[in-house]
């Protein structure tokens, strides 16, 4: 069921109070592809009065107020994407549209909307409970942080919105705990995966440079920055503070990984895979038209593109889905009355990354002197495409489905590197599975940019148009690669980019038209690379375009 909105939905169930308000800058859809559904209906099913404002007007009380005050707690959310990236391009334009806003028009989700709605609860309830901040936006920006759109460093989101506690990451196993602590009153200072304010720094844990440091000194803020890094995976990291003024931020280690049987839980919740009605009035939500009818294989990505905030919010480590519980959902989806037989997506953070981990990862956690991917293949990493193989297989013999697409992201190197089941999952996708195109996204094609970015050479991309190609004339199908690149990304010059325009229409025969100028998003090695002008493995000066014009005149080169 969907969890209530307002009073007279309260009523319904027969409760005068709520135990926890979410309150969230994505309007409420109830799907396992939204944060606050997802937060939403496992406390719900843990046995929480749950309640939702998705969306609160801040130039009045009306919305705030309108389910009263909550018993335990209020949790804050900008929603499924930073809200200054949902509301500005990397050339400072703001954006007209939002996918997650009935409409679609881009009018209701604030700029820096977890601390706008930290201070409009404030206003409006003074002394309340809690305010516990989660979601995308509170993940990044959890420890002092460059910020782009102010180009400077802030302190943590939780000092600035005023608030109680953080969860961080993807938090279901936080969150249920610490529920379980406020509601019987236990202190809740050791509960991974969280962050909070206190007096002293935290016996045992590391202390990192302060924040007034890391505004001072840029050779702090990236030492800081490494030893957070490194500090995020559950088996190994340690606890962390930073003093911030005159208090100290307690970072906890992370919330330990979820099983495979844990994950399954969370999405064999019963989710509508709808748009609450009381939202619903206000116009149509285009996001709901893709994840409404695709399907989530797992979380986590071990690619770690620099740029990319991914393995800082869902981690390092793939954890996937069993295929029972993906065939559970699909054949769910299979029923809806609107269903008209396609799954429009079957993936993660990258589609082909699905059942392949490291044992030794899983084991005893993530390597911080070397990359699963970077600047090759792992010999630890056992690439093998056939789970995904047969579970494309499966999902496309239910009754009812007619077409089964993989629209995730792909990486195209492991499909190459996969000697055995690579190709047969790429002729599989290429005959069934694309929509007469797939997504892959090389970036760029010199060699010193890629290694700034962390992603594989172009000789890659090279081997893979030609193997694709093939497939498709063998097929007697006219399918095609869309290509996203991105320009001005740190080490990026005018001449790399005139390569780049060379090389795609040398080697790939088309001039891309996906090309987006370089965001630094918080907490990631490129927004670090920006913000210093270093690279940050080797501490050598690294070239940063930071006139905008010149940015677009980079983009333009290549589009």
């Amino acid at each position: 069921m969907f969890l209530p909105t307002n009073k007279t939905e309260m009523q319904a169930l027969g409760w005068d109070q709520l135990d926890i308000i979410l309150i969230s800058g994505d309007t409420y859809i109830d799907s396992p592809y939204i944060g606050v559904a997802v937060i939403g209906n496992l406390l719900a099913t843990a046995g929480y009065r749950v309640g939702v404002i998705a969306q609160p007007d801040i130039t009045n009380g009306a919305d705030i107020t309108r389910l009263g005050e909550p018993e335990l707690f209020w949790g804050i959310t900008a929603g499924s994407i930073d809200s200054m990236v949902a509301n500005f391009t990397a050339s400072g334009k703001r954006r007209r549209q939002d996918d997650l806003t009935p409409g679609g028009k881009n009018s209701k989700r604030p700029d820096r909307a977890t601390i706008v709605y930290a201070n409009l609860l404030r206003r409006f309830f003074k002394n309340t409970k809690p305010l516990v901040l989660g979601g995308i936006e509170a993940s990044l920006r959890r420890l002092a942080h460059y910020d782009y759109w102010d180009d400077k460093v802030r302190k943590s989101i939780l000092f600035d919105a005023k608030a109680d506690i953080l969860v961080y990451g993807m938090a279901e196993k936080s969150i249920l705990e610490l529920a379980a602590k406020v509601r019987n009153r236990e202190d809740t200072s050791e509960v991974r995966g969280i962050c909070y304010i206190a007096k002293a720094p935290k016996t045992g844990y590391l202390l990192l440079p302060s924040y007034v440091e890391t505004v001072a000194d840029k050779q702090k803020f990236s030492a800081m920055f490494h030893q957070f890094y490194q500090n995020n995976d559950p088996l190994t990291a340690r606890g962390l503070c930073q003093l911030q003024d005159t208090r100290y931020l307690v970072h906890n280690p992370p919330s330990e990984n979820m099983s495979q049987q844990e994950l399954d839980r969370i999405f064999d919740l019963d989710y509508q895979r709808a748009v609450h009605p009381w939202y619903k009035k206000q116009g149509p939500v285009k996001a709901l038209e893709t994840i409404k009818f695709s399907l989530t294989t797992h979380r986590g990505c071990y690619g770690e593109c620099n740029f990319c905030s991914i393995s800082v919010h869902q981690g390092r480590t793939v954890i996937s889905r069993s295929q029972r519980s993906i065939i559970q959902e699909a054949t769910a989806i299979s029923k809806l009355p609107d269903f008209k037989g396609y799954i429009l997506d079957v993936g993660g953070p990258t589609a082909n990354m699905y059942a392949i981990e490291c044992a030794q990862k899983l084991k005893s956690g993530a390597c911080n002197k070397k990359r699963c991917l970077f600047p090759k293949k792992c010999q630890q990493l056992p690439l093998d495409h056939r789970p995904q193989i047969k579970l494309l297989q499966k999902i496309s013999q239910i009754p009812g489905i007619k077409k089964v697409f993989v629209a995730s992201g792909l990486r195209y190197d492991m499909i190459l590197d996969d000697l055995e089941s690579g190709p047969d999952y790429l002729k599989q996708l290429v005959n069934k599975h694309l929509s007469g195109q797939m997504k892959i996204a090389p970036e760029h094609s010199v060699s010193k940019v890629l290694a700034a970015m962390g992603k594989p050479g172009p000789e890659y991309l090279v081997r893979f148009r030609r193997e694709f190609n093939r497939l498709n004339k063998e097929a007697g199908r006219k399918q095609f690669l869309t290509y996203y690149m991105i320009a001005a990304h740190p080490g990026c010059e005018m001449a790399d980019m005139r390569s780049l325009r060379k090389f795609t229409s040398r080697e790939l025969k088309v001039f891309p038209e996906q090309v987006q100028i370089f965001t630094p998003l918080p907490s990631t090695y490129s927004a670090l690379m920006y913000y210093t002008g270093q690279d940050p493995f080797t501490g050598q000066y690294i070239f940063v375009e930071k006139e905008l014009a010149k940015k677009i005149q980079q983009k333009r080169i290549l589009v």
